[in-house]
């Protein structure tokens, strides 16, 4: 058999709960962290939440960084790996999405109910008040408060930021929160935050009921994501990865698929719908 086979029919037994990572996501143009594109190779620190909400100076720096790099994000689509997942929701195999992207990609596919691990760069939240805003609304006050101002962007990152010069910065200006004037933040979780815990449990409760736990696109080098395969491999539940390149999470897989998600994705769904699998499961 076939990996392909074998991943037909895991999948086709349906109880399929999905954890994706940036890898999904590279198809619709934007890169990872740790996979073959290498642009996605981070020179600077990612923002913490401690910088975040203590340094002036760093939070500045993150907003003009993350405007600008909301081009990309924003303007980004769905590609054949994120219509596929939603695909296999609809015919009843996949049970649960959960994703540590915050791009709102699979929703933009099709797919619903999708647990956003590290939140959706699409809302920015307020630190004080908790207000939530569209971030197209949010960009374009950015936009009024910083008319004329543009950076040469050396590379984009998963998190929505880029890389610019700091020199480039000086006189970019922040804007606050409408309602109560307080600090707002990406509604996102940054490094040195937690997860929130609904978010986890939920998780978990997926990962609990699933037959297969199917990784897509991710490396499963932080924690994060990477628990809910060691206890899935603790429960007994199957796990399968598609992922390009290395993962930690080979030592717990019964099948790994070293591919491009977008061409394994719809090769998948073509096959179960082909082999009659695809109706509604006792």
């Amino acid at each position: 058999m076939t990996q392909i086979e074998q991943l037909v029919e895991w999948t086709g037994d349906g109880g399929v709960v999905v954890l994706s990572g940036a890898g999904l996501s590279t198809e619709s143009g934007i890169p990872d962290y740790r996979g073959p594109s290498g642009a996605a190779r981070r020179s600077a620190t990612p923002m913490t939440y401690q910088a975040f909400t203590r340094d002036p100076v760093a939070r500045r720096r993150y907003w003009a960084r993350s405007h600008l790099g909301w081009r990309t994000i924003g303007d980004a689509r769905p590609n054949d790996g994120h219509r596929a997942v939603a695909r296999l929701q609809e015919l009843a195999r996949v049970d649960g999405i959960i994703t540590q992207n915050v791009d709102g990609l699979h929703q933009a596919g099709g797919a619903h109910g999708v647990v956003e691990l590290h939140g959706n760069l699409s809302r920015i939240t307020c630190l004080d008040c908790g207000e939530l805003t569209a971030r197209e609304e949010h960009s374009e006050r950015l936009d009024a408060a910083n008319a004329g101002f543009a950076a040469a962007v050396t590379a984009v990152n998963p998190d929505g930021d880029v890389d610019i010069d700091d020199a480039e910065l000086d006189g970019f200006t922040v804007v606050d929160c409408l309602a109560c004037g307080g600090m707002l933040k990406p509604d996102v979780v940054y490094f040195g935050e937690t997860v929130p815990p609904a978010r986890v449990s939920r998780s978990f409760e997926l990962v609990a009921g699933a037959r297969t736990l199917l990784v897509l696109g991710s490396s499963l080098t932080v924690m994060s994501g990477r628990r809910f395969v060691l206890r899935a491999a603790k429960d007994g539940i199957r796990v399968a990865i598609v992922n390009q390149g290395v993962t930690r999470g080979e030592p717990y897989a019964g099948l790994i698929v070293d591919a491009a998600l977008g061409e394994v994705l719809p090769e998948l769904v073509r096959r179960i719908e082909g082999a009659g699998r695809f109706a509604p499961l006792g």
